[in-house]
């Protein structure tokens, strides 16, 4: 009897140890801030629900880490900010680990009747891209260059600060047709049809540390996870290209 007590006694003490790990394990990102483009907003938060996020334009993201906001990570959808904050010793070395590309979107009735980029200049066409100095309208205006369509330009009714602000445009029907990464507009579903663009930019993601964490291991744990086998299939499974 005194035997059966003692193994009792042992299989709840490995039990607890077991517990515990599993918490450890759990809480390895508590209490990390990751700053993230908005086009990741999904993946990421399928990635690591328990990180507190702050998603928005790269541009943006990077105006803030420069002014001092609290951040661990940066992810950013185009390599410049990354760079720039690295020359300026706020951030550490930036990795790419992810890819993308732009597909032009409409809504599901396509009232505008858009079938390719040469639509766009049409008269009463509304179109709406991202700003200057955001990743999705460097890249838009890029793509534009490349096939000498920038005269669609004229057609422009809304600058905004993200894709995601592109996508609500067409999505509302406030715009007819948007550039937008493909990824966002899988995301969307039914509620917008996807066209494919002839040319392309180079679209690359970034992430780092950022310099002044004082999270480090967390921070080296979401990077880790993210260029790991689970964060490249989550990527891959919401349409993105890994290196």
């Amino acid at each position: 009897m005194r035997r059966f007590a003692l193994l009792l006694a042992a299989a709840a003490m490995l039990a607890a140890s077991c517990g515990g790990d599993d918490d450890e394990g759990s809480g390895e990102l508590e209490g990390l801030t990751v700053f993230a483009a908005a086009s990741l907003t999904e993946v990421f938060q399928e990635i690591a629900p328990e990180v507190t996020f702050n998603f928005a334009g790269s541009d943006e993201l990077a105006t803030q880490i420069r002014e001092g906001a609290p951040a661990d990570v940066y992810a950013a959808a185009s390599p410049r900010y990354p760079d720039e904050l690295a020359q300026e010793a706020l951030l550490e070395e930036p990795q790419i680990f992810a890819t993308n590309r732009l597909v032009l979107i409409v809504p599901p009735d396509n009232p505008a009747g858009i079938e390719s980029v040469e639509d766009l200049g049409a008269d009463g066409v509304k179109l709406v891209i991202g700003a200057e100095g955001v990743p999705i309208g460097d890249y838009t205006r890029t793509v534009l260059e490349t096939m000498g369509q920038t005269a669609v330009l004229d057609n422009v009714v809304s600058n905004e600060e993200d894709v995601k602000g592109v996508l609500a445009k067409v999505v509302s029907g406030d715009a007819d047709v948007g550039f937008v990464y493909f990824t966002d507009a899988e995301t969307a579903g039914d509620d917008v049809q996807a066209i494919e663009l002839p040319a392309q930019a180079l679209v690359e993601y970034p992430i780092a540390i950022v310099g002044a964490t004082e999270n480090r291991e967390a921070a080296e744990a979401f990077v880790a996870l993210v260029l790991g086998d689970d964060g490249r299939k989550a990527l891959e499974d919401a349409g993105f290209g890994v290196p």
